[in-house]
């Protein structure tokens, strides 16, 4: 399997626009966390779906990279309860 990235689908922004200050993305938090595969030859950037199959186009890049070691999780532990299990299954695979 090619390098994983974990993504964020991040909560629905709230009805009243929010300033444009820092990255999209900033003070959402993650409504569900998934993994995707990286894209071609670019080791560091996000593949277009996720190992359950949803599109990564609005996901957020997490700064966390799975270390591939067995027995820790590939997913960041404080967004444990979010973990997409289809993604977790793959991963467990």
């Amino acid at each position: 399997m090619s390098a994983i990235v974990v993504v964020y689908e991040l909560e629905q922004p709230a009805a009243a626009p929010a300033p444009a200050a820092g990255p999209p993305g900033a003070g959402r938090l993650p409504r569900r966390v998934h993994a995707a595969p990286a894209a071609p030859g670019q080791a560091d950037a996000v593949g277009p779906r996720t190992l359950c199959g949803k599109d990564t186009f609005a996901m957020a890049r997490a700064r966390r990279t799975p270390s591939g070691r067995p027995g820790e999780p590939w997913y960041p532990d404080e967004y444990a309860s979010v973990v997409c299990p289809d993604c977790d299954a793959v991963m467990e695979v």
